[in-house]
């Protein structure tokens, strides 16, 4: 993967394009955001990331670093989250993907989502 690609499927997450997403993953990934609960196989990821866009209007990935190893891509950045109420909130992320076969095959997102779901 490039960091063209990395940007590719940040793309596909801002357009909450769940079939293009699953493209760039391997078959038996594991995938975790933050502190929830893994979830691992292509189909379990899928499910999870379409609850989640479920439970946004919008999101929108502004990439600030990504740098590219033999066997792993980190991705810095901030989101930007449209809340259903159309309130906003932009987060800091970073992305660690393990790399096998050109896919990513361990997806761990390192970020505080929880202010996205407080009360105000």
């Amino acid at each position: 993967m490039t960091p063209n690609d990395v940007q590719t499927l940040f793309e596909a997450i801002d357009a909450q394009d769940t079939s293009k997403f699953l493209t760039f993953l391997s078959s038996d990934v594991r995938f975790q955001f933050g502190n929830w609960p893994a979830s691992v196989g292509r189909d379990a990821v899928g499910e999870a990331v379409d609850g989640f866009f479920a439970s946004i209007s919008a999101l929108s990935h502004d990439l600030l670093n990504v740098w590219v190893l033999e066997d792993h891509i980190i991705a810095r950045g901030e989101v930007t989250y449209t809340r259903k109420d159309g309130s906003q909130l932009t987060l800091p992320f970073t992305n660690v993907f393990g790399i096998a076969e050109d896919k990513i095959n361990d997806y761990q997102i390192y970020m505080d989502i929880n202010p996205l779901y407080a009360q105000e």
